[in-house]
């Protein structure tokens, strides 16, 4: 895992990137801005449990170009959920708490995500260890009024105006933050690549 001091307020932003572009780009850069981070760790995941792994890129290969599109180096690209054979968020989460205490983390996921959050391995736990900051995405822009966890978590949402204050707070908090959105998708992406002839990585 990154190096991080004692105080620090970090965003954790998960995923298989496969491949990654603006729009995770974006995200991050939001993230950090509107959160008002110290860090952002960039997570790249072995795979996603819900998804198909059949075009799968390497991870060696997904971190590369992680690195080359991180914007800037308060961003952390790390693999470290495959060296520990962690699968599920609810379980990273876990892992992430007990070995930086004094750390203020915040979960980071796109809108895109929130609808489907519900179908997660221990969904509920993991809105009830870290803070949550969902950024919009085109398309999901209504998923913080009509998705499961919104619906179950609407006594512990955060307006976006108090954005920078998530970090400091205790789960379950979550705010949903609008701003500048991409319409890329890494599936888009693999689709174009392959009709293409072009590999992912």
């Amino acid at each position: 895992m990154p190096h991080v001091e004692r105080g620090m307020s970090v965003g954790l932003f998960g995923g298989s990137f496969n491949p990654p572009h603006r729009g995770h780009e974006l995200v991050a850069e939001i993230a950090l801005r509107r959160l008002g981070l110290d860090q952002l760790w960039w997570m790249v995941t072995p795979g996603n449990p819900l998804k198909s792994h059949s075009e799968l890129a390497s991870l060696e290969d997904r971190v590369a170009m992680s690195r080359a599109l991180a914007p800037g180096p308060r961003v952390k690209v790390t693999a470290f959920e495959a060296a520990h054979g962690l699968r599920y968020t609810a379980e990273t989460l876990a892992f992430v708490k007990a070995r930086n205490p004094g750390i203020r983390f915040v979960w980071i996921m796109g809108a895109d995500n929130l609808r489907s959050f519900h179908h997660w391995q221990d969904w509920r736990t993991i809105a009830e260890t870290f803070p949550i900051a969902v950024i919009d995405r085109p398309g999901s822009t209504l998923a913080y009024l009509s998705s499961k966890m919104a619906k179950t978590y609407t006594h512990a949402r955060v307006d976006e105006d108090d954005a920078a204050t998530l970090a400091s707070l205790n789960a379950p908090a979550w705010t949903f933050i609008h701003g500048p959105r991409s319409s890329l998708s890494s599936t888009a992406i693999r689709g174009e690549r392959a009709a293409a002839g072009t590999p992912v990585s």
